[in-house]
């Protein structure tokens, strides 16, 4: 029997200029597996060939977020795919050119919070709780470590990574992690604020600002100004043209 598109355990919805992703396997915490990883790839992907929309939200149905994903592999060959692919979902999120939007409503463990915070906003529910569980069970959540010096400092999260310890919203605020705490009742209508305003800003310049301000964080300087002085100019000119 076919699976409704209800019961699809991600819902994928393009809604004007809107893509949201809806983690839905309540039952399971919403742990991502392989099926799930592969819909939202896709669906990214798709995007950059051919932009549907300028906005990605990555929300989720039940009482969590996401606790985690699915580990199925058995062997060397198997677990380095199940990386691979975790990792690709990672760096499409990252490096879309849609301005993203995580609606964290409750816990957001593992995976589901290091997703959360690659998000270019992470809104979390003050009552939900934020963890890397991952060396409780000997294991260093590599994957999320490759970026997380990006939004924190140091000696902030490495105490979060190593010991696995839950974290409140408010310190994952203060530490960097996240962009705002919301209230329960208030989180779906900040995150529907937020995409509006961001749908109000010209799609261009909005494009171009995610992107040099990811490419910023890798170059010095000196590059930086280099692009910045291409990037002004391009825009200055394609505004003026557009008056």
């Amino acid at each position: 029997m076919d699976r409704s598109p209800l019961q699809a355990p991600v819902l994928i919805e393009h809604s004007g200029d809107t893509l949201t992703f809806t983690l839905n396997r309540p039952d399971d915490g919403n742990e991502v597996s392989g099926a799930m990883f592969d819909a939202m790839s896709d669906a990214l992907r798709s995007e950059a060939v051919q932009a549907k929309a300028r906005v990605l939200r990555i929300r989720a149905n039940g009482d969590v977020f996401c606790t985690g994903r699915e580990r199925a592999g058995r062997d060397a060959v198997s677990i380095r795919a199940e990386v691979a692919r975790l990792i690709e979902l990672k760096r499409l999120v990252r490096n879309t050119s849609l301005i993203s939007i995580a609606q964290v409503q409750g816990d957001a463990f593992g995976f589901g919070f290091g997703l959360a915070i690659l998000c270019d906003f992470t809104l979390v529910a003050s009552s939900a709780r934020l963890a890397f569980p991952e060396m409780r069970a000997g294991l260093p959540p590599a994957a999320i470590m490759a970026y997380l010096g990006g939004y924190a400092l140091p000696k902030a999260v490495f105490p979060m990574v190593l010991f696995g310890d839950v974290i409140a919203a408010e310190a994952a605020l203060q530490a960097g992690l996240i962009t705002r705490v919301c209230e329960p009742a208030t989180l779906h209508a900040e995150a529907e604020a937020l995409a509006a305003r961001i749908l109000s800003l010209d799609e261009a310049g909005a494009k171009g600002c995610k992107a040099f301000f990811l490419a910023a964080q890798e170059g010095s300087v000196e590059q930086n100004f280099r692009a910045a002085t291409d990037m002004l100019t391009v825009n200055a000119l394609r505004l003026m043209q557009a008056r």
